[in-house]
Protein backbone atom coordinates (compact mmCIF):
# COMPACT_ATOMS: atom_id res chain seq x y z
CA UNK A 1 0.00 0.00 0.00
CA UNK A 2 1.04 3.38 -1.11
CA UNK A 3 1.25 5.67 1.70
CA UNK A 4 -1.39 9.08 1.25
CA UNK A 5 1.79 11.08 2.64
CA UNK A 6 4.87 10.80 3.94
CA UNK A 7 6.42 13.50 5.96
CA UNK A 8 4.60 16.28 7.63
CA UNK A 9 1.16 17.43 7.32
CA UNK A 10 -0.24 19.96 8.27
CA UNK A 11 -3.33 20.93 10.64
CA UNK A 12 -3.68 24.28 9.40
CA UNK A 13 -5.64 26.89 11.31
CA UNK A 14 -8.61 29.02 9.62
CA UNK A 15 -7.94 32.66 9.49
CA UNK A 16 -10.49 34.64 10.18
CA UNK A 17 -10.96 38.69 9.78
CA UNK A 18 -11.92 41.51 11.83
CA UNK A 19 -15.64 40.53 11.48
CA UNK A 20 -15.63 37.01 12.36
CA UNK A 21 -15.66 35.93 8.81
CA UNK A 22 -12.84 33.51 6.65
CA UNK A 23 -10.45 35.28 5.36
CA UNK A 24 -9.38 33.45 2.13
CA UNK A 25 -6.94 36.13 1.04
CA UNK A 26 -4.89 35.10 3.92
CA UNK A 27 -6.17 31.19 3.76
CA UNK A 28 -4.53 30.74 0.13
CA UNK A 29 -1.42 32.51 1.50
CA UNK A 30 -1.26 30.37 4.03
CA UNK A 31 -1.42 26.82 1.80
CA UNK A 32 1.43 28.91 -0.07
CA UNK A 33 3.76 29.15 2.54
CA UNK A 34 3.12 25.63 3.83
CA UNK A 35 4.01 24.32 0.16
CA UNK A 36 6.99 26.24 -0.54
CA UNK A 37 8.48 25.38 2.79
CA UNK A 38 8.33 21.43 2.07
CA UNK A 39 5.04 20.53 4.03
CA UNK A 40 3.67 17.30 2.56
CA UNK A 41 -0.11 17.24 3.14
CA UNK A 42 -2.47 19.93 3.99
CA UNK A 43 -5.06 19.49 6.18
CA UNK A 44 -8.26 21.68 6.37
CA UNK A 45 -10.77 21.85 9.07
CA UNK A 46 -9.05 19.72 11.38
CA UNK A 47 -8.89 20.72 15.78
CA UNK A 48 -6.59 23.26 14.90
CA UNK A 49 -8.69 24.52 11.66
CA UNK A 50 -11.62 25.15 13.99
CA UNK A 51 -13.69 22.93 12.02
CA UNK A 52 -16.39 22.52 14.90
CA UNK A 53 -17.14 26.20 14.48
CA UNK A 54 -17.71 26.56 11.09
CA UNK A 55 -21.45 26.07 9.07
CA UNK A 56 -21.14 23.02 6.59
CA UNK A 57 -21.08 26.04 3.89
CA UNK A 58 -17.97 27.62 5.27
CA UNK A 59 -15.82 24.40 5.48
CA UNK A 60 -17.53 23.53 1.74
CA UNK A 61 -16.17 26.77 0.78
CA UNK A 62 -12.51 26.05 2.79
CA UNK A 63 -12.57 22.71 1.07
CA UNK A 64 -13.06 23.77 -2.36
CA UNK A 65 -10.72 27.05 -2.08
CA UNK A 66 -8.07 24.45 -0.80
CA UNK A 67 -8.68 21.82 -3.80
CA UNK A 68 -7.71 25.05 -6.43
CA UNK A 69 -5.10 26.47 -4.86
CA UNK A 70 -3.27 23.26 -4.04
CA UNK A 71 -3.66 21.76 -7.52
CA UNK A 72 -2.69 18.07 -7.14
CA UNK A 73 0.85 19.46 -5.55
CA UNK A 74 0.19 17.51 -2.00
CA UNK A 75 -2.87 15.97 -0.77
CA UNK A 76 -6.16 17.87 0.13
CA UNK A 77 -7.05 16.31 3.36
CA UNK A 78 -10.46 17.59 4.82
CA UNK A 79 -11.98 17.45 8.02
CA UNK A 80 -15.32 15.80 7.60
CA UNK A 81 -15.81 13.65 11.08
CA UNK A 82 -18.81 13.95 13.18
CA UNK A 83 -20.71 12.51 15.72
CA UNK A 84 -23.20 11.70 13.48
CA UNK A 85 -22.88 8.67 10.91
CA UNK A 86 -25.03 10.32 8.85
CA UNK A 87 -24.59 13.70 8.88
CA UNK A 88 -20.63 12.90 8.25
CA UNK A 89 -21.65 11.34 5.24
CA UNK A 90 -23.37 13.29 3.90
CA UNK A 91 -20.53 16.19 4.66
CA UNK A 92 -17.97 13.90 2.85
CA UNK A 93 -20.10 13.25 0.12
CA UNK A 94 -19.84 16.96 -0.80
CA UNK A 95 -16.45 17.33 -0.58
CA UNK A 96 -15.40 14.78 -2.36
CA UNK A 97 -17.37 16.51 -5.19
CA UNK A 98 -15.07 19.50 -4.65
CA UNK A 99 -11.61 16.59 -5.59
CA UNK A 100 -10.72 16.10 -2.12
CA UNK A 101 -7.81 13.72 -1.59
CA UNK A 102 -8.77 11.67 1.36
CA UNK A 103 -10.91 12.23 4.77
CA UNK A 104 -9.72 12.83 8.37
CA UNK A 105 -12.52 11.69 10.42
CA UNK A 106 -12.80 12.49 14.24
CA UNK A 107 -14.29 9.65 16.41
CA UNK A 108 -17.93 10.48 17.19
CA UNK A 109 -18.00 12.92 20.28
CA UNK A 110 -20.32 13.73 23.71
CA UNK A 111 -22.66 10.60 22.67
CA UNK A 112 -19.59 8.67 22.01
CA UNK A 113 -20.24 4.62 21.21
CA UNK A 114 -18.76 1.68 21.89
CA UNK A 115 -16.09 -0.40 20.27
CA UNK A 116 -18.33 -1.91 18.42
CA UNK A 117 -20.21 0.91 17.53
CA UNK A 118 -16.69 2.75 16.47
CA UNK A 119 -16.22 -0.13 13.67
CA UNK A 120 -19.70 0.09 12.65
CA UNK A 121 -19.57 4.24 12.11
CA UNK A 122 -16.32 3.84 10.28
CA UNK A 123 -17.29 0.68 7.95
CA UNK A 124 -20.64 2.77 7.43
CA UNK A 125 -18.94 5.57 6.13
CA UNK A 126 -16.18 3.84 4.01
CA UNK A 127 -18.74 1.96 2.61
CA UNK A 128 -19.94 4.60 1.05
CA UNK A 129 -17.16 7.06 -0.09
CA UNK A 130 -15.11 6.84 -2.85
CA UNK A 131 -11.88 8.42 -1.29
CA UNK A 132 -9.94 6.59 1.45
CA UNK A 133 -10.62 7.49 5.71
CA UNK A 134 -7.82 8.63 7.69
CA UNK A 135 -9.10 7.27 11.38
CA UNK A 136 -8.57 10.50 13.72
CA UNK A 137 -8.59 9.65 17.42
CA UNK A 138 -7.84 12.38 19.96
CA UNK A 139 -9.40 11.28 23.50
CA UNK A 140 -8.69 14.41 25.29
CA UNK A 141 -11.27 16.09 22.79
CA UNK A 142 -13.69 13.50 22.67
CA UNK A 143 -13.97 11.24 25.29
CA UNK A 144 -13.32 8.09 23.07
CA UNK A 145 -10.35 6.41 23.04
CA UNK A 146 -9.90 4.00 19.71
CA UNK A 147 -8.49 0.65 21.23
CA UNK A 148 -5.66 -1.41 19.32
CA UNK A 149 -8.08 -4.33 18.54
CA UNK A 150 -10.66 -2.29 17.01
CA UNK A 151 -8.03 -0.67 15.08
CA UNK A 152 -6.85 -3.80 13.97
CA UNK A 153 -10.53 -4.56 12.74
CA UNK A 154 -10.56 -1.58 11.23
CA UNK A 155 -7.62 -2.46 9.07
CA UNK A 156 -9.45 -4.80 6.90
CA UNK A 157 -11.68 -2.36 5.20
CA UNK A 158 -9.88 -1.26 1.78
CA UNK A 159 -11.12 2.53 2.27
CA UNK A 160 -9.88 3.01 6.03
CA UNK A 161 -6.09 3.61 4.88
CA UNK A 162 -4.67 5.88 8.06
CA UNK A 163 -5.10 6.76 11.66
CA UNK A 164 -4.37 10.03 12.83
CA UNK A 165 -3.35 9.27 16.81
CA UNK A 166 -3.54 12.06 18.97
CA UNK A 167 -3.51 9.12 22.08
CA UNK A 168 0.13 9.84 23.82
CA UNK A 169 0.01 6.54 25.20
CA UNK A 170 3.32 4.85 23.44
CA UNK A 171 2.68 1.75 24.45
CA UNK A 172 -1.12 1.35 23.11
CA UNK A 173 1.30 2.51 19.61
CA UNK A 174 3.09 -0.29 19.48
CA UNK A 175 0.42 -2.47 19.73
CA UNK A 176 -2.02 -1.38 17.46
CA UNK A 177 0.90 -1.50 14.28
CA UNK A 178 2.01 -5.04 15.47
CA UNK A 179 -1.74 -5.57 15.18
CA UNK A 180 -2.22 -3.95 11.88
CA UNK A 181 0.65 -5.42 10.40
CA UNK A 182 0.89 -2.63 7.78
CA UNK A 183 -2.67 -3.07 7.06
CA UNK A 184 -3.40 1.23 8.62
CA UNK A 185 -0.75 3.46 7.97
CA UNK A 186 -0.29 5.50 11.46
CA UNK A 187 0.37 9.33 11.42
CA UNK A 188 1.63 10.82 15.00
CA UNK A 189 -0.71 13.76 16.16
CA UNK A 190 1.20 14.76 19.04
CA UNK A 191 4.32 16.90 18.00
CA UNK A 192 6.18 16.59 21.26
CA UNK A 193 6.11 12.45 19.92
CA UNK A 194 7.48 12.56 16.36
CA UNK A 195 10.87 11.33 16.84
CA UNK A 196 9.54 8.19 19.00
CA UNK A 197 6.85 7.81 16.36
CA UNK A 198 8.78 8.04 13.79
CA UNK A 199 11.47 5.50 14.93
CA UNK A 200 8.60 2.84 15.26
CA UNK A 201 7.60 3.01 12.01
CA UNK A 202 5.24 5.84 11.43
CA UNK A 203 4.29 7.48 8.68
CA UNK A 204 4.83 10.74 9.64
CA UNK A 205 3.01 13.97 11.64
CA UNK A 206 0.01 15.66 11.29
CA UNK A 207 1.51 18.57 12.87
CA UNK A 208 0.38 22.16 14.71
CA UNK A 209 3.93 23.29 15.46
CA UNK A 210 4.16 23.22 11.61
CA UNK A 211 1.92 26.08 11.11
CA UNK A 212 4.88 27.88 12.19
CA UNK A 213 7.68 25.72 11.55
CA UNK A 214 7.11 24.19 8.48
CA UNK A 215 10.54 23.13 7.47
CA UNK A 216 12.11 22.15 10.54
CA UNK A 217 9.10 19.92 10.64
CA UNK A 218 8.96 18.67 7.11
CA UNK A 219 12.79 18.32 8.07
CA UNK A 220 12.26 16.32 11.24
CA UNK A 221 10.13 13.58 9.94
CA UNK A 222 11.74 12.80 7.15
CA UNK A 223 15.01 12.28 8.97
CA UNK A 224 13.08 9.69 11.42
CA UNK A 225 11.73 8.29 8.37
CA UNK A 226 14.90 7.53 6.72
CA UNK A 227 16.01 6.26 9.52
CA UNK A 228 18.42 8.58 11.42
CA UNK A 229 16.65 8.31 14.60
CA UNK A 230 19.69 10.27 16.28
CA UNK A 231 19.19 13.54 14.69
CA UNK A 232 15.14 13.75 14.32
CA UNK A 233 15.39 13.09 18.50
CA UNK A 234 17.95 16.16 18.48
CA UNK A 235 15.63 18.38 15.99
CA UNK A 236 13.02 17.05 18.71
CA UNK A 237 14.53 18.44 21.70
CA UNK A 238 15.38 21.50 20.01
CA UNK A 239 11.65 22.14 19.36
CA UNK A 240 10.29 21.06 22.90
CA UNK A 241 9.95 24.40 24.13
CA UNK A 242 8.09 25.71 21.45
CA UNK A 243 5.99 22.56 21.49
CA UNK A 244 4.87 22.60 24.87
CA UNK A 245 4.07 26.79 24.62
CA UNK A 246 1.73 25.75 21.85
CA UNK A 247 0.01 23.31 24.36
CA UNK A 248 -0.19 25.42 27.05
CA UNK A 249 -4.22 26.61 26.55
CA UNK A 250 -6.52 24.77 24.36
CA UNK A 251 -5.49 24.39 20.92
CA UNK A 252 -5.25 26.24 18.25
CA UNK A 253 -5.27 29.40 20.84
CA UNK A 254 -1.69 29.63 21.43
CA UNK A 255 -0.61 29.05 17.63
CA UNK A 256 -2.87 31.65 16.52
CA UNK A 257 -1.73 33.86 18.73
CA UNK A 258 2.04 33.24 18.26
CA UNK A 259 1.50 33.90 14.67
CA UNK A 260 -0.33 36.80 14.73
CA UNK A 261 2.79 38.50 16.90
CA UNK A 262 5.08 36.78 14.04
CA UNK A 263 2.97 39.27 11.89
CA UNK A 264 1.17 36.66 10.19
CA UNK A 265 -2.08 37.87 11.18
CA UNK A 266 -4.38 34.63 11.53
CA UNK A 267 -7.27 36.62 13.73
CA UNK A 268 -8.70 35.33 16.57
CA UNK A 269 -9.80 31.82 17.48
CA UNK A 270 -13.97 31.52 16.87
CA UNK A 271 -16.28 31.62 19.97
CA UNK A 272 -15.82 29.73 22.77
CA UNK A 273 -12.34 29.75 22.45
CA UNK A 274 -11.10 32.60 23.67
CA UNK A 275 -7.49 34.61 23.56
CA UNK A 276 -4.31 33.82 25.74
CA UNK A 277 -3.81 35.53 28.85
CA UNK A 278 -0.73 38.04 30.03
CA UNK A 279 1.06 34.64 31.41
CA UNK A 280 1.10 33.02 28.60
CA UNK A 281 1.24 36.11 26.16
CA UNK A 282 4.59 36.56 27.85
CA UNK A 283 5.95 33.13 27.38
CA UNK A 284 4.85 33.35 23.56
CA UNK A 285 7.06 36.45 23.58
CA UNK A 286 10.21 34.49 25.13
CA UNK A 287 9.57 31.61 22.90
CA UNK A 288 9.88 34.51 19.42
CA UNK A 289 12.84 35.56 21.36
CA UNK A 290 13.96 31.79 21.63
CA UNK A 291 13.19 30.55 18.41
CA UNK A 292 13.73 34.23 16.13
CA UNK A 293 16.55 32.34 14.19
CA UNK A 294 14.29 29.73 13.10
CA UNK A 295 11.14 31.79 12.32
CA UNK A 296 12.72 34.13 10.98
CA UNK A 297 14.17 31.64 8.06
CA UNK A 298 10.81 30.33 7.75
CA UNK A 299 8.82 33.27 7.02
CA UNK A 300 11.40 33.84 4.09
CA UNK A 301 8.87 31.96 1.99
CA UNK A 302 5.88 34.17 3.38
Amino acid sequence: MTPLFIGSGVALVTAFDRDGKINFSKFKQLIEFQIANGTDAIIVCGTTGEGSTLTTDERLSLFESAVKIIDGRVPVICGTGSNSTSFSLSLAKEAEKLGIDAHLMVTPYYNKTSQSGLVSHYYKLADNLEKPIIVYNVPTRTGMNIKPETYKKLSYHENIIAVKEADSNIAKLIKSLVLCENRLDFYIGNDDLISVAMSLGCKGVISVIANILPSFTHEMTITGYNGNCAMCAKMQKKAMDLVECLFMDVNPIVIKELMNRCGIEVGPCRLPLGTTDKSINDIIDAMIKEYKGLIELELKNM
